[in-house]
């Protein structure tokens, strides 16, 4: 067998696999209708714990996520910030927390260049190039970046990656995670650039919310060190900022995708854990939701 005949037939199984197993499941979403027609807004909630904000859900300390839907329970694609964005920046979105294989997982986006035989999935957009802005830029979107912890504040190498991706990337220390006032700041930032945007060419936007990063403590009264507690504070904090941008982008903006979610959890002293870049059930498991304004 050729080197050649030996790549398709490896391509072919598992595109096999999953077209098998997801010929009965409809996507939740057709992402080939929302590009083109539609904003979309890439809201990462930096570190946020799945048990953290199923816990404020459930206690109406989140009213604006909560008119969205119910978080759902995923893998997380990394346990720290610098792979799971580039995973996600290449399509990879959260998954499913009981998905057993790639067949599992619902794609929003898809890198037609590789896997699966190149094909794209059903209810997924297919884009060229190496990230999905990439793709929606060759679509006609502007893409923003707008950063909060340190692998965006473009004051490294390694901090110059992730905005590089973008057209327009944005970054000061009033967004940075020592900051209480640090979505507020964003939030402030992004409805001045809103107002200058053109009316006529679609917006891709994903901003790092990192109010929930260590340091948190500050958004608990008394605290003086970051506990869960502390970090569930910071996510009250983080919903009512995210309701001044949904609202007036939806004002000025009309029909908008949001995509929400965190890139990992973190640890405050379970099992001898401390923080996030190691495995474990509290790095590895975060929430994700999606829906339009």
């Amino acid at each position: 067998m050729s080197e050649e005949q030996e790549n398709t037939a490896a391509q072919e199984i598992p595109v096999r696999l999953f077209t098998s197993a997801k010929r009965n499941q409809k996507p939740s979403i057709d992402m080939t209708q929302v590009v083109g027609a539609s904003d979309i807004l890439f809201v990462c909630l930096d570190t946020l714990r799945y048990d953290v904000a199923v816990s404020e859900e459930a206690s109406g300390g989140t009213p604006v996520l909560n008119q969205y839907g119910q978080w759902q329970k995923c893998q997380a694609p990394g346990n720290f910030t610098y792979p799971s964005h580039h995973a996600m920046f290449a399509g990879f979105l959260p998954c499913q927390y009981d998905a057993k294989s790639v067949a599992d997982r619902e794609l929003l986006f898809f890198p037609k260049a590789i896997g699966l035989g190149r094909k794209t999935p059903e209810g997924a957009y297919g884009f060229s190039g190496s990230t999905i802005m990439e793709g929606l830029e060759k679509d006609g979107y502007d893409t923003w970046c707008v950063g909060g912890v340190a692998f965006f504040d473009k004051r490294s190498d390694l901090g110059r990656v992730f905005p590089s991706y973008f057209q327009k990337s944005y970054w000061n220390p009033s967004f940075g995670c020592p900051v209480k006032d640090s979505t507020k700041n964003q939030v402030d930032f992004i409805l001045r650039k809103l107002a200058e945007a053109d009316a006529e060419r679609h917006i891709f936007l994903y901003l790092n919310v990192d109010a929930i990063h260590y340091p948190n403590y500050f958004y608990l009264e008394g605290a003086s060190n970051d506990s869960i507690q502390s970090h569930a504070a910071a996510l009250r904090y983080v919903d009512g900022e995210l309701g001044r941008l949904f609202t007036e982008w939806k004002r000025q903006r009309g029909s908008t995708f949001v995509i929400c979610c965190s890139d990992h959890g973190t640890c405050y002293g379970e099992d001898g854990c401390l923080f996030h870049g190691v495995n474990h059930p509290a790095v590895n498991t975060i929430p994700y939701k999606h829906f339009f304004l």
